[in-house]
This record gives C-alpha cells, structure tokens and sequence, in this order.
C-alpha cells in the first residue's frame, strides 16, 4: 500500500465526531469470545522495505517445473491482449456498475459474456457470473430446490469433492436433504432407482473430476419424468468437444470460468457460470444484463429481473450473492473474443488429443495402470506402484508438477494421481515425463 490517507490526528477526530474514544468500541456487538484476540502482526515498514519483504516471498515460488495439476484450476495459454485490455482503467474493477447511463461499456461486456456463455452451453439464459465453480454449483441446488419445492438434492460420486464440500456447507442450515453417492469407480455412481418424487435436482460433472466422460442424457430423461431438474458442472473448455448441457436437455449448467483467460494465481481469482433455462430464468440468482432502447430509440444495457436482497425483501430474495466477479467475466469474454468459435474448438482439440497421448504412452508401462475405464477429456488417473506421495516428490525433483494426490481427497485413494495435460504441453515435455515416470518404477 504506497499511500495511507488518515493520520492519527484524523483518526481521533472521526472518532470524536462518533462520539467514541477507541476503534475497538466500533466492535461492542460482536461477542467477547468471537473477536479475535491477536492478528499477529508484524511491526511497521516502509514502503521500500514492503517490496523486499514481497519480494523474498515471491522468490519462494518454483515456476520453472513442468505442471499437470489440474483438478479444477488448469495451466492454459492466456494470450497477452487479454491482459492489455482487461487492465484498461474504464473496465479495472471487480464490481457490477449501478448506474447504467455512466456505465455502457462495462454492461456491454457483460451482456456478451451471456451471450458467448449461453453459446457455449447450450442454455438460453444466464448471469453476470457468480463467484467461483462451488458456490455457483450450491446456487444451482438452491435453484433447483426454489424451482420444484422438494427438498432433496442429489450430488453424484464424480463431483469434485470441494465443490460437494460447498454445496453441503452452503445448504446445510436450509432444512435440506444432501445426499452425496459413494465412490465405485471413475464412473457415475447415480442409480435411476434413486430418482423419485422427492427428488429436487440431481447434480453431476461432465468430465467428472476422475476425467472420465459420460452421456447423461437417459438419467436427464428419467428426472424429468419425476418432475426433478438436471443439473450440470462442466469444464467450459470441454464444451469445446463433448455434449453440451443444452443438447443433454439439462435444466441448469454450472462450471468454474478460471481456465477462460484466468491466471491460476494461486487459487483464484476466479468466476462462477451459471447457466439455465429461460422459463427458470426468474430463479436465477445474482445480476443479469440485459438490452434495451433508451427514451431517444438508442440501444442501452441495463442491469435486470434483480431478485436480489438489495431490491426485494429479503426472505424473497433468490441469493444472498450481491455482486460478480465483473474483472474476470470479462477476462473471458476477451479470450473467447479472440479464440473465436472454430478457435475453441482447435482448443479443446489440443487439450484431449494431447491428454490422450500422454495416457496412451502411460498405458503401456508395465508398472502403471490407468484407472479410467471411460474415455477421458484432458485428465485421467494413473495408479503408481508407491504412495502417491513419494510419487509426486520424486518427480518434482525431476522437475515435473506431477499431479494431484488423490488421497487428499479419497479414502483407499493412496497410490493414485489425477493427471491434467493443456494445449501449453508440448509433445517433448510428454515424452520428457514418460521417461521420467519409466526410471521411477
């Protein structure tokens, strides 16, 4: 921070005018036994001796080894006018504009940002993006619940786990059901005997966070039949390639927007994508853009149907989500600008062509066993004759990110890596870390 404004002075004198004698009295309503007893902070710096502090800690990370982590978060290519542009100081803030006659050009993005997002799905209606993957999947299921009025929520064993993680946690003082399905493989775990009358929505991945692809289009069909929605979260880079959820027939698409021209920045920033049908679009949580004629016949965007808490009493509002993740929706909007639709498609291509190479080469060492039995997009799973730990620890001392330890994640899951390959792979990093893994087992 280069500049603080307020001087103690300052300080005593805004206090003063509040009628108060110390900043912790702002504080007299929260519990004595929930404040925070210490932020354990260090002492004062100079503004030169923060940069050296920063840049110690940034001298920690290693970014010159070879990444497959994905799990999620993906190491893609992210062309420079992504940068160049989003940084522009009209369009550098993290929040939605209220006012719409100052604020054109920021709710233009947007409204083509719903508009690529709604092509890429398949969907016909969504927002101005939510905040990341798992809160945009809970949101689904509240929608869903919203929706049908029944209070049961199905949550199939390919889920990301965190994201499952989320959406138990988002719903768990809602007086809801949450049933998450046991693990039996890299496939879907959904038995159509589960689908009854009760049953409000009925999430799945696709990929699934094993990697594997599935056609969900006949457990689509049966939720339908008991009156019960389908709810998708997929990879948006995959929608490249596979089924969308549109041609699934599914009624909500939920996903994680950080592989659309979003740095992995150590988890985040990131956005979550939302996506419905229109006759939902009522239940749609968060901002929704839309386009108009102003009084003199000019186009005009305006935010719209704003069922949120700030405009409608509370207990009817649709989310307590209040704003977007403005900066990072429009991140995407610029790459899939610039990528265009055969470009994505060439995208998409790279990334399962190249995973693909990588699995096949894999295969065919003895030690190794690939434990997806579907085919795979870009991430798939390797069983290695050790712990998945000192797996991973050997090869980073190779110079590979080798992948995600699954045992984190799973029970039983102690030798078993999750492997993501991106277009930024070449074909000789692949073969590098093939013979790296041969002289590892």
């Amino acid at each position: 921070m280069p500049y603080t404004p307020h001087t103690q002075e300052d300080v005593q004198t805004m206090l003063a005018q509040i009628g108060i004698e110390d900043e912790s009295e702002l504080f007299a309503a929260v519990p004595e036994a929930l404040r925070a007893k210490s932020f354990n902070l260090a002492e004062g710096q100079s503004e030169f001796e923060v940069f050296e502090t920063f840049k110690a800690l940034a001298a920690k990370n290693d970014t010159a080894k070879t990444c497959f982590i994905g799990g999620g978060y993906y190491d893609h290519i992210i062309p420079a006018a992504v940068d160049a542009l989003s940084m522009r100081s009209e369009f550098y803030t993290a929040y939605t504009p209220y006012q719409a006659e100052a604020s054109q050009g920021t709710l233009q993005a947007l409204y083509e940002y719903q508009s690529m997002i709604c092509n890429l799905s398949g969907m016909e209606a969504t927002n101005a993006s939510m905040y990341d993957g798992g809160t945009a999947m809970a949101e689904a299921a509240l929608m869903a619940v919203r929706i049908t009025r029944k209070k049961k929520i199905l949550i199939d064993s390919g889920v990301n786990p965190i994201y499952s993680k989320i959406v138990k946690t988002y719903l768990a003082y809602h007086d809801l059901e949450v049933i998450c399905l046991d693990v039996t493989g890299d496939q879907s775990s959904m038995d159509v005997a589960l689908i009854d009358e009760s049953v409000a929505g009925y999430i799945f991945q696709n990929p699934n966070f094993f990697g594997s692809l599935e056609d969900y289009s006949a457990i689509v069909d049966a939720l339908h039949e008991a009156k019960a929605l389908a709810i998708m979260s997929a990879y948006p880079i995959a929608l490249g390639l596979i089924k969308t959820p549109g041609e699934m027939d599914v009624d909500i698409y939920c996903g994680d927007g950080q592989s659309l021209g979003n740095y992995l920045g150590f988890g985040g920033p990131s956005f979550g994508i939302l996506a419905t049908k229109e006759k939902y679009i009522r239940n749609l949580p968060g901002r929704i853009v839309g386009m108009t004629d102003d009084k003199a016949g000019k186009r005009a965007y305006v935010l719209t149907l704003q069922a949120r808490e700030q405009h409608i009493r509370r207990n009817k509002a649709t989310s307590n989500i209040c704003s977007n993740q403005n900066l990072m929706a429009l991140r995407a909007t610029i790459f899939l600008s610039l990528l265009g639709k055969e470009g994505f498609k060439a995208l998409a291509e790279q990334n399962y062509h190249k995973a693909n190479y990588l699995k096949e080469e894999l295969a065919k060492i003895e030690k190794i066993k690939i434990y997806n039995q579907n085919p795979t997009f870009n991430e798939f799973v390797i069983d290695v004759p050790m712990t998945s730990e000192q797996f991973l620890s050997q090869m980073r001392e190779k110079g590979f990110f080798a992948g995600l330890k699954l045992d984190a994640l799973y029970e039983n899951f102690d030798n078993r890596v999750l492997i993501s390959v991106t277009e930024k792979r070449t074909k000789a990093q692949l073969d590098a870390f093939v013979a790296s893994v041969k002289e590892l087992v």
